[in-house]
């Protein structure tokens, strides 16, 4: 794993050591580690979303029911 040195506001290294002090990750490096993966998700998500409304727009009317799209919408979020 590659090494990084990175710089903190005040109010942000004191919620990242109050999570470490609190047990939820065994160091910072852990934390902004997850913290990366769940953006990169989140990121994934939006993507999808964002194909899908463009593919919509572009195409008009959608035939999937609103149970269709509501369960895929869940599917995806779920991983």
């Amino acid at each position: 794993m590659s090494r990084q040195s990175i710089s903190f506001t005040e109010p942000n290294d004191e919620w990242l050591k109050k999570q470490v002090d609190n047990k939820e990750y065994s160091s910072k490096s852990e934390l902004v580690n997850d913290l990366i993966r769940q953006a990169r998700k989140q990121h994934v998500q939006i993507d999808w979303i964002r194909t899908k409304l463009e593919k919509a727009e572009n195409s008009g009317f959608t035939e999937d029911s609103k149970e269709q799209i509501l369960e895929q919408s869940k599917s995806l979020l779920r991983g």
